[in-house]
């Protein structure tokens, strides 16, 4: 397979090609952003020329050679029998097609000379016919329409989404050479500009299964990655002597490879939720700080506070000041989300609990080289455990709901001091809970709300719970847990993981205490205070026994479990004392039936009440 290069420019480009788009290849699906970005660049580049040369007495079209160029890429194409198909590249192609309509509207109403040299861009004779050089043969009734210069509105768009999104990509390409050119000399500058300075590289492929070549050049190889992408877009402003003055290329390195030594491409993580913390007021906002952050970072709500958009001072102020600040901010909290720190404990547990929203409203409240950082991160954490628990334990929890109230709640705590962040939990907390019971709730505990909780709780949940309840015995008992928090709530290994113990087992003796109700029987059965955790192997032992024969599988198992034992109140002064500090009323179980149970179920509850208060 031969592959020819060969620099172009516009007026090279559209000048006796007429370029034909095959079957296989996609609809015109350029969004006005893309349009909008595209010029955007093409007229950063200009207006610095322009401003340099505009007084200039020399002749326009010897001016522009000065001009410097600006490169638009490369496009490639496939000979076929004498026809030239656009392999890839018929995006921005057709899009430079539509700003060379408007071009020569917008010539002809200044009565530019240079009206007929544009109109000659767009289409010219080939063979006995005349043709669009870009030729999108099932459309042509809508680029004639435009050609012609009727109104958008006016224009047929019934040949498909093509023809839609040239109309109305048209209308933002007005919009913004309407708002530049303001004057005849202007115009006619950047019309020697666009046609003789915006380069391409046209690719001429010599290959006769045309498909193939698509699949090479656009589903092969290696693409760059969105942070790779930011980076040349942001280091691209600066001047190579200040980068290396400045240190920028070392610092974005650095920061880029501490975040990712956690996980691979994590510092895409990192840019997501900064975004969003800063600047996302809705979930529905979440689609646009999402994997295009590259590009959402230039957006005109972004820019007008990072004003990032070619200009290398703020560039140079965001990479030494935000960048270099929220990104360690991040690194900091995904050590305490990776393994446990007593001070930051709440982090690690939100880790466990596969609740991520702490990133976004961490990063949200803190500002920049926040004097209030630490405190933030551990209020934060404990805020989301809490309101994420409360909510699973009294029977209010839905994904959706949390999930727009984490975007409220960090467009509420943006910036603010840590005075006003719990009580924004609070009222969001009590929200929730109001409206999943659909009564107005008036504190964030609830004997009520709780009284049934058990079945809808997911495993790992129900782990996580009984871990709580385990590390709060084994801290006010002075004593050491006998497991790690990671293995009571994530391994799940048949030897030594942990699992859901029912308390009392599906047998006849058990189903006579409660009636022989089996309903009732497996409703009560399955609430946390007939519920415990027991390691692999004592979870198979303790299968159908007895109560009685069960208690003596929980003998040497968890704290909890061991309440349940006449000989943990023997000698564990330092348990008694717990009892009495808190008025907990613990006491060994030589039965369980329901009345034990719902006994049970409430010193659960005041410990939650203690646990997450």
């Amino acid at each position: 397979m031969d592959v020819t290069p060969d620099k172009q420019n516009i007026d090279k480009v559209f000048s006796s090609t007429t370029y034909y788009i095959d079957f296989y290849q996609r609809q015109y699906k350029w969004t006005d952003e893309a349009v909008r970005r595209l010029l955007d660049d093409i007229f950063y580049k200009f207006n610095i020329e322009y401003q340099r040369y505009k007084d200039s007495d020399i002749e326009l079209d010897k001016l522009v050679e000065r001009y410097s160029w600006y490169y638009l890429n490369t496009y490639v194409t496939n000979n076929i029998e004498g026809k030239i198909y656009v392999v890839d590249g018929q995006q921005r192609l057709t899009t430079l097609t539509l700003i060379l309509i408007k071009l020569m509207h917008t010539a002809k109403d200044a009565n530019s000379e240079l009206t007929d040299w544009l109109a000659n861009k767009i289409a010219g004779q080939s063979g006995f016919k005349k043709e669009f050089w870009m030729n999108h043969e099932q459309h042509k009734v809508s680029m004639s329409g435009l050609l012609a210069g009727k109104k958008p509105e006016d224009i047929d768009t019934s040949s498909g989404i093509t023809a839609f999104n040239m109309v109305n990509n048209y209308r933002v390409i007005s919009t913004i050479l309407d708002k530049e050119l303001l004057d005849k000399q202007k115009l006619e500058s950047f019309i020697f500009y666009f046609l003789k300075r915006l380069v391409l590289i046209n690719l001429n492929v010599e290959q006769t299964d045309v498909p193939m070549v698509f699949e090479v050049i656009n589903d092969r190889g290696v693409k760059l990655k969105p942070y790779e992408i930011l980076k040349g877009k942001l280091l691209g402003q600066i001047d190579k002597d200040e980068l290396d003055q400045l240190g920028l290329n070392e610092i974005w390195d650095t920061q880029v490879n501490n975040i990712n030594q956690y996980n691979d491409d994590e510092i895409d993580e990192f840019f997501i939720y900064f975004l969003r913390s800063k600047f996302a007021k809705t979930v529905g906002d979440t689609r646009k700080f999402d994997r295009n952050y590259h590009r959402a970072i230039f957006l005109p709500e972004v820019d007008r506070e990072l004003k990032l958009q070619h200009s290398p001072k703020d560039v140079k102020r965001f990479l030494l000041n935000e960048f270099r600040y929220y990104s360690e901010l991040y690194c900091k909290i995904l050590s305490y989300y990776d393994k446990p720190q007593d001070d930051y404990l709440s982090v690690y547990y939100n880790g466990l609990t596969e609740m991520d929203s702490q990133f976004q409203l961490i990063l949200s409240a803190c500002v920049l080289n926040d004097s209030q950082e630490q405190e933030k991160i551990k209020l934060i954490a404990r805020e989301v455990d809490r309101l994420f628990s409360l909510l699973q334990l009294q029977k209010s929890y839905d994904s959706n709901d949390f999930n727009e109230a984490t975007y409220l709640i960090s467009a509420e705590i943006r910036g603010q001091d840590i005075a006003i962040i719990k009580s924004v939990f609070d009222k969001y907390l009590l929200r929730m809970l109001s409206d999943a019971r659909g009564v107005t709730t008036m504190q964030p505990i609830s004997y009520s709300y709780f009284k049934d909780t058990g079945i809808e709780l997911n495993k790992r949940f129900k782990r996580y719970f009984f871990a709580r309840i385990e590390q709060f015995i084994a801290d006010q008992t002075k004593m050491n847990m006998k497991h790690s928090f990671y293995d009571l709530v994530a391994n799940t290994g048949s030897v030594n993981g942990f699992h859901i113990e029912h308390i009392l087992a599906n047998n006849t003796e058990n189903l006579n205490a409660f009636g022989d109700d089996v309903e009732r029987f497996e409703s009560e059965r399955n609430r946390l205070g007939g519920l415990l955790l027991l390691k692999g192997k004592d979870n198979i032992s303790s299968s159908n026994e007895l109560y009685l024969n069960k208690l003596k599988t929980y003998a040497n198992t968890l704290y909890w479990n061991e309440t349940l034992r006449q000989d943990n109140y023997k000698t564990k002064i330092d348990f008694l004392n717990m009892m009495k500090s808190f008025n907990l009323k613990f006491r060994p179980m030589d039965q369980y039936g329901p009345d034990e149970l719902e006994e049970r179920h409430m010193l659960l509850y005041n410990l939650i009440c203690i646990i997450w208060a």
